[in-house]
């Protein structure tokens, strides 16, 4: 592009972010959610994983967090943190959250999502502006519906991270073209590790997507040539290999975690596919296409603009179909998401058929404002889709009238600017109609989903109490405080403080599930959402000192510390069908009575359910107060739970609703778990030291046996050199008589991921001096008669 349209490039750029956070945040207000009102904005993910994610990001940031960038210690009892920050914190807009104050981090975290919606706009306009000179107001109103596409602010938003990849699309794109030009060798390769470190899992869809376009770009100019394949084969991989520190671990935190559940794919029928190219329409299953009318309008208008070339008409024309049935087919589905169909939301890529989309439109545009011929074209398109739609049960009262004005507008406004009209009111009618349109379907899209994913409180004066409750009980590392067994979200931990059992990540490790499920824990999510187990045996054995019960803080009984010492000779528990018996067999001790069914357990004892698939009400004897129990196995697994201390002689455990499979009944013996406890605190670590790395604790002198850890045995952790034992799913190793012990913990794949970005550093700045001595320049060649054209549109637009 020539240098005096700099300015223009910046002034596009600036209005399309303005015009998507303005859509954006006009439909949060309609829908008077938060910030903006009080109906909530915290649903499914958003709440469970990113908000309390950024949380802990923030006190790591102002060195308050437990744990450092490899081990977090406030989660599942201690787990990896790298695998974590990859996929949930990798972009570079998560550091903001550091100048909020920590009680508004769900301010913070909407900033966060408007600011990277609005980048998104901002990164499409100026790679459209850089493939084709065009207006520039046009470009900006385009880059904005890109930003404002269904897939954006009804599927991304309360999964941020995912919005990294639409900013990276049209950041590859731009790579893609500076491969095709020769330029810039050392920048492309960075882009492109910046996309992939900010989210992995959009960027890789990302690249497939800006891949083709290139693809299409270097057929319609015929000049698909084997060197500009290997350039771009070369970018990607030096890219991908300077991102390698975070990738390996990511990948190697997926492989060892528990599995989720697998779906099969069912493409979406297709009056609803067109049906979610209208405003205001939400469905969890099928692809949010949502993208403006007037986008949809250019086009759509593309095939009848007889300015275009006609090879470029039917490459774009037919890439975007091409991309379309992509989404439908099983073997292109499982393609886009890594040949595996994701659990929840099918259609994850729509975000690149929206790209696509608008770099058709766009090249249309810059050959020339679309004439009679090609608007009435384009009108009829969109209007064929609409009407494709009319079966579908997701269109909604909103969405055929905001559709028909939107055309009105987008075909008034392209018929002004062909006839020389004021540029300023061609640009009000599109991007007045980009913006009503986006708002309402971001206000309906808020409203909708409150009704169909499960919501979460705001942050308010509870929150603020619990937290400081937490924060003044906090004893790390002597003992554990634990945020909770009553959850408001799956990782309160990393929100409340404290260092729980809970934990909620793609990357909950298998070991950790087991354990705790073999202890009476229980979950949702099928095993990747873990519970915090309120129980006097675990709470002793993990450390846990204090916790937040009902509404109040309380202290435990006698707890352990948290390196322990077993009598040599012990044989390691080998955990069976009774969570009851896998807890003494940890403590090695026997403190609980197994009544059996139709039996009660003495008086003074402590009575426990154990029934991990029952869904209803439990009580100790009629008088008892409830207990909700919501066991729905595989999904959701029912924790191990205290109905009360026995009182009467020959009451009994009564359960209302759904009984499950099974169940067993646990009766604790308290002063026989204070023996056992005083027992093993005897020959216990004397001091212990807690890093953001790793453990080391001091022991008796002459200590024999094994010394365990209380931290899930997870893959990365070594002791004295060596890979640790384990010990009931706990970390090990034998003392030897050692008068002191360190354990230091490193992710998988870090030091391999290390190795891989050393090697791509070094082979980039190899390529990038043989590129730079070559001294190869692009020919100059002569602009084609229609780029002349555009250029001239561009100036006077």
């Amino acid at each position: 592009m020539p240098a005096q349209t700099r300015p223009a490039v910046g002034r596009a750029a600036a209005l399309a972010a303005f015009l998507t956070a303005l859509a954006v945040c006009a439909g949060n207000a309609v829908a008077r959610t938060f910030p903006f009102g009080p109906e909530r904005r915290g649903v499914n993910d958003l709440a469970n994983q990113f908000v309390p994610y950024h949380a802990h990001l923030w006190d790591l940031l102002h060195g308050r967090g437990d744990g450092g960038l490899l081990l977090n210690w406030q989660s599942g009892w201690g787990t990896s943190f790298l695998p974590d920050l990859g996929t949930y914190l990798g972009s570079p807009f998560a550091l903001l959250v550091a100048l909020f104050p920590r009680e508004d981090i769900e301010y913070a975290v909407h900033a966060v999502t408007v600011l990277k919606t609005a980048a998104a706009a901002a990164a499409m306009t100026v790679a459209l502006l850089r493939l084709r000179p065009g207006p520039w107001w046009a470009a900006a109103v385009l880059g904005a519906s890109y930003g404002l596409c269904g897939w954006s602010v009804i599927e991304a938003t309360y999964n941020p991270m995912w919005l990294d990849g639409l900013i990276a699309f049209p950041l590859l794109c731009l790579v893609g073209e500076w491969v095709r030009r020769g330029r810039r060798p050392l920048v492309g390769p960075l882009v492109v590790a910046l996309c992939w470190v900010g989210n992995f899992y959009t960027a890789y869809m990302a690249t497939i997507g800006a891949a083709l376009v290139l693809l299409v770009r270097l057929a319609a100019a015929r000049e698909l040539r084997v060197r500009v394949v290997v350039r771009a084969v070369v970018t990607v991989l030096l890219g991908i290999g300077l991102a390698a520190p975070v990738l390996v671990p990511v990948f190697l935190g997926s492989t060892h975690a528990y599995p989720g559940w697998t779906n099969e794919f069912q493409p979406a029928g297709w009056a609803d596919f067109l049906a979610r190219l209208l405003p205001a329409t939400y469905d969890f299953s099928t692809p949010a296409a949502f993208l403006g009318t007037g986008t949809l309008l250019l086009a759509g208008a593309l095939l009848f603009h007889r300015e275009v070339p006609r090879r470029e008409r039917w490459l774009w024309a037919g890439f975007a179909v091409a991309v379309a049935l992509s989404l439908q087919w099983a073997p292109t589905h499982l393609v886009w998401h890594v040949f595996a169909t994701p659990n929840g939301s099918p259609y994850r890529q729509t975000f690149v058929l929206s790209g696509v989309l608008v770099l058709a439109a766009w090249t249309g545009l810059s050959y020339g404002w679309p004439g009679r011929r090609a608007l009435l074209g384009g009108v009829g398109v969109v209007a064929a889709a609409g009407v494709g739609a009319v079966a579908s049960e997701l269109v909604t009262g909103w969405s055929y009238p905001l559709f028909a004005l939107g055309l009105a507008a987008a075909a008034g406004a392209l018929w002004l600017a062909a006839r020389g009209g004021p540029p300023v009111v061609a640009a009000v009618l599109l991007a007045g109609a980009l913006v009503g349109q986006a708002a309402a379907t971001t206000a309906y899209a808020d409203r909708a989903r409150l009704g169909r994913l499960d919501d979460y409180p705001a942050w308010g004066a509870e929150q603020d109490r619990r937290t400081e409750a937490l924060t003044e009980a906090d004893g790390w590392p002597a003992y554990r405080t634990d945020s909770g067994r009553e959850q408001i979200t799956g990782n309160e931990p990393l929100l409340f403080g404290g260092q729980g059992a809970a934990y909620y990540s793609s990357h909950t490790p298998s070991v950790l599930t087991t354990t705790l499920a073999s202890l009476g824990g229980g979950w949702t999510s099928r095993g990747r959402n873990l519970q915090s187990l309120d129980n006097p045996v675990t709470d002793a054995l993990f450390a846990v000192g204090a916790r937040w019960r009902g509404d109040a803080l309380v202290r435990t009984g006698p707890v352990l510390p948290l390196v322990t010492v077993r009598p040599e000779g012990a044989a390691e528990p080998r955990y069976g069908a009774s969570p009851f018996r896998n807890q003494e067999m940890l403590l090695g001790a026997s403190v609980y009575t197994l009544p059996g069914k139709g039996a009660a357990c003495p008086v003074g004892s402590e009575v426990f359910l154990w029934a991990p698939d029952f869904r209803g009400t439990a009580r100790l004897g009629a008088g008892g107060a409830p207990v909700r129990m919501s066991g729905e196995m595989p999904k959701r697994r029912a924790a191990m739970t205290s109905l009360g201390v026995q009182g009467t002689a020959g009451t009994e455990v009564v359960l209302t609703g759904d009984r499950g499979r099974d169940h067993e009944v646990g009766c604790l013996d308290r002063q026989r778990l204070t023996a056992a406890v005083e027992g093993l605190r005897a020959k216990a670590a004397t001091s212990i030291d807690v890093t953001g790395g790793g453990i080391r604790a001091e022991l008796p002198p002459g200590t024999k046996g094994t010394v365990v850890v209380a931290a899930p045995r997870i893959a990365g952790w070594t002791c004295e050199g060596r890979p640790a034992d384990a010990y009931g799913g706990l970390v090990a190793l034998r003392a030897d008589g050692r008068t002191s012990v360190s354990c230091d913990f490193r992710p998988p794949g870090l030091r391999a991921g290390l190795g891989l970005g050393a090697c791509a550093a070094v082979l980039l700045c190899g390529w990038a001096r043989w590129r730079g001595g070559r001294g190869r320049r692009p020919s100059a060649q002569p602009p084609a008669r229609a780029e002349v054209r555009a250029e001239a549109l561009a100036r006077t637009g």
